[in-house]
């Protein structure tokens, strides 16, 4: 088996090292426009060997892991090239720019629009790590568009390094993932932001930071060249997340405004059942 990674970083890579650890038959090619990632891919161990981008000729697995804008344009240009019976599946955080991008394209049936929800704050080759996946989610959308021989060839695989399936149509997707994804990164990108303005006057805050701001705000570590895109594709379900989440916690400030402890007691125990919710997905 042929498997080509194009973009290695933390989800393509961490990907085919879980491959590479079912499949030992099969041979992993990394094809990246950077250079440096390229060697310390080989390096690493993520990938076997190296290719160009006409190389996916000879491939039976195609893994598109680019930011989401460099997918738009690439995705078409690599279905071009590759054969019949090869299975091509994205890993972005956004759906149905992408899916419309092929929507036409005369080897759509070779697609499948994949998002693991899945990874770290962490970028690169270096990134990539074995069992990322196990008891992760993946999201899959529009699998009706894809040949069911090579459905079920890609389905196979994500089960096989521990991924739950599951089917949405794309706007849903962009509109859930807008609420659980990306408005955490937009709230750890400003958190940072309002603590690193703040402590150019007092160090002190630094000092004082514990492990719950650690926590917090470990998503603003991510990758701008991988959420901006992000952020500029689903921009009208961004925005319409980001107005919920100003206006609670507009409403927030005004309850200490008023001294309205009571309230606030009851609007944090009404959220507390998040722990019951995210328990339950565990299982």
């Amino acid at each position: 088996m042929n498997i080509y990674v194009v973009g290695i970083g933390l989800i393509g890579g961490s990907m085919v090292l879980d491959f590479k650890t079912l499949y030992p038959e099969a041979t992993v090619y990394g094809v990246d426009s950077n250079e440096n990632h390229l060697n310390e891919a080989l390096m690493l161990g993520v990938v076997d060997k190296t290719a160009p981008l006409e190389a996916l000729a000879n491939a039976d697995v195609v893994i598109v892991s680019v930011p989401v804008d460099v997918c738009l344009t690439l995705l078409p240009k690599i279905l071009d090239l590759v054969g019949e019976q090869t299975i091509v599946f994205d890993v972005g955080s956004t759906k149905s720019p992408i899916c419309e991008a092929v929507a036409n394209h005369p080897k759509r049936r070779n697609f499948i629009a994949a998002h693991p929800i899945a990874g770290t704050e962490f970028s690169g080759p270096s990134a990539a790590i074995k069992g990322l996946f196990e008891g992760k989610t993946n999201i899959i959308c529009e699998v009706e568009k894809t040949t069911f021989k090579l459905q079920e060839k890609a389905l196979e695989m994500f089960k096989a390094i521990g991924m739950r399936i599951r089917y949405m149509d794309p706007k849903s997707h962009d509109k859930h993932i807008a609420y659980v994804s990306h408005l955490s990164h937009i709230s750890s990108f400003m958190l940072g932001k309002t603590v690193i303005e703040k402590e150019k006057h007092e160090q002190d805050i630094f000092d004082m930071a514990g492990s719950g701001f650690e926590s917090t705000v470990r998503l603003a570590k991510s990758s701008p060249a991988m959420w901006t895109p992000i952020f500029k594709q689903n921009k009208v379900q961004v925005i319409e997340t980001l107005e919920e989440y100003i206006l609670n916690l507009t409403q927030f400030k005004e309850l200490l405004v008023q001294d309205d402890y009571e309230a606030i007691f009851s609007e944090m125990q009404s959220v507390n059942k998040i722990k019951e919710i995210l328990n339950g997905l565990k299982k």
